[in-house]
């Protein structure tokens, strides 16, 4: 299983049920529709990958588009909780933060970096979050820990890699090194 199904198959799932149900059902089954559903999913792979491994323009930019196609509406974009844990709601906020909010309440940063409201208060009391003039913390505070903990991710990863492969990592600071 590749690393952006889950992605691919919510943007795919999301995409269906408000908008191509329901452009089916005004169209009467055409078959318009099924060749939409084959683009979709195509393109959807596209856009996981942008929002995955993309420049940051470029993930800002799909990010945007796909939340205003998905969660139209007259106000300022402001999704459940819940959201946050989903596989779009952890790549926007990791690339993006939050699409639409400079300021955020510690329960939305919480809910960003999957912890806790109480979590998400002790990060600021140890001056590992910055407070927000306005309340809450900056959007992009949260942003930044999160793409700075996938870094530290992906580079723990490689040395795994690098030790499996050739049995050691021979990378300065390993404990052989003395």
């Amino acid at each position: 299983m590749a690393r952006d199904d889950a992605l691919v198959e919510q943007i795919v799932r999301l995409l269906d049920v408000r908008l191509l149900d329901p452009l089916e059902v005004l169209l009467e089954g055409d078959d318009a529709v099924d060749a939409l559903r084959r683009l979709v999913r195509l393109r959807a792979r596209t856009w996981a990958s942008t929002l995955l491994d993309g420049d940051d323009p470029a993930a800002t930019m799909a990010a945007a588009r796909l939340i205003a196609t998905l969660y139209p509406g007259d106000g300022p974009f402001d999704p459940p909780a819940t959201w946050w844990a989903s596989p779009l709601g952890r790549v926007v906020a990791r690339r993006v933060g939050h699409p639409w909010s400079e300021s955020i309440s510690y329960a939305v940063a919480g809910a960003m970096l999957g912890i806790s409201r109480q979590g998400v208060h002790d990060l600021v009391k140890r001056g590992r979050l910055p407070r927000h003039p306005d309340g809450g913390v900056p959007s992009a505070a949260v942003r930044d820990r999160l793409s700075s903990s996938r870094t530290a991710a992906d580079a723990s990863t490689t040395v795994r890699a690098q030790k499996d492969i050739s049995g050691t990592s021979d990378l300065p600071g390993d404990s052989d090194d003395q």
